[in-house]
């Protein structure tokens, strides 16, 4: 899985772009309390402004990018029985679920994945990997689509984005403040800010960026389980635990990070990289379901 691919690097480009755009057009001259010392509660209002701001703009392009990047096709006319009997599945879920049906759409690639995006529960995207159409079971690729539905009804989508928000302000308000702390008591500029402040706050960004996506990714692992349990609840656990297996046997995920928190299989990591990774090991997910089964 791409750990630090579309959502967060779009996040990112996001962040970077308003970012330079602040200090092009001296808003962050109010930061600059004096020439001298930061205003730190203006700092704190633009932070948040900015980091909320790159957050919703990706998930308000998740859709639109999710259609791009995967060249997902919608199934707006059955083209087939197959395709019939997935739109009837998603809709019959979906009342389950008490959500409005989401865009049904499927994408090439002979992996078994699939995953859900969109800016609210009721104008979702749910895909399907070709693979796992043509590899799982009909049982099976119910549970897939329980698991992306449960995503969708939970408004995981919503909280991810607001998570991200939070962790974005908190990135610039500490890049920026690492930037000052380098221009004053390095490069001893004394007032307004030189080339070493905006240099060492983006780079900050950067890499501060990089480490708060391990709480992103904290809380994505968290409700894979509860997307699993909800999914056991509506199509029932024992083919949701069908699933994972056959997951487990013949999945690798090749989804961008804008789908790959809330896709259904995941790559599996061990030691610290399993701090960036989306998805818990499907041995723990399956151990879960068993424990409440």
């Amino acid at each position: 899985m791409f750990r630090i691919a579309l959502f967060l690097g779009t996040n990112i480009a996001i962040l970077l772009v308003l970012g330079v755009t602040m200090s092009i057009f001296g808003v962050e001259g109010i930061l600059d309390e004096q020439g001298i010392n930061l205003d730190l509660a203006s700092l704190l209002l633009i932070s948040s402004i900015i980091g909320f701001a790159g957050s919703f703009i990706s998930l308000m392009a998740s859709k639109w990018i999710a259609k791009k990047t995967m060249g997902v096709t919608i199934i707006d006319v059955p083209k087939n029985s197959t395709e019939e009997w997935l739109i009837e599945v998603l809709k019959t879920i979906s009342s389950k679920a008490e959500i409005s049906t989401p865009e049904l759409g499927i994408f090439k690639s002979n992996q078994l994945n699939a995953f859900a995006t969109g800016a609210s529960r009721n104008k979702s995207l749910i895909a399907l990997s070709s693979g796992l159409i043509n590899q799982m079971n009909k049982d099976e690729v119910e549970a897939v689509i329980a698991h992306e539905v449960s995503h969708v009804s939970s408004g995981d989508m919503i909280t991810m984005s607001l998570i991200q928000g939070v962790v974005n302000t908190f990135v610039i308000f500490f890049s920026r403040i690492f930037g000052h702390i380098v221009d004053r008591m390095i490069f001893k500029v004394q007032k307004g800010h030189g080339p070493a402040y905006f240099i060492t706050s983006l780079i900050a960004q950067i890499l501060l960026s990089i480490l708060a996506n391990i709480i992103v990714m904290w809380f994505s692992r968290k409700r894979e389980y509860a997307a699993d349990s909800s999914a056991a609840n509506l199509v029932g656990s024992y083919k949701m635990i069908s699933a994972l297996k056959t997951l487990s046997l013949k999945s690798k995920t090749n989804l961008p990070d804008q789908m790959a928190a809330f896709g259904i299989s995941g790559k599996e990591e061990t030691s610290f990289k399993s701090l960036f990774s989306s998805h818990p090991s499907i041995e723990s997910r399956i151990e879960a379901l068993l424990k409440h089964s």
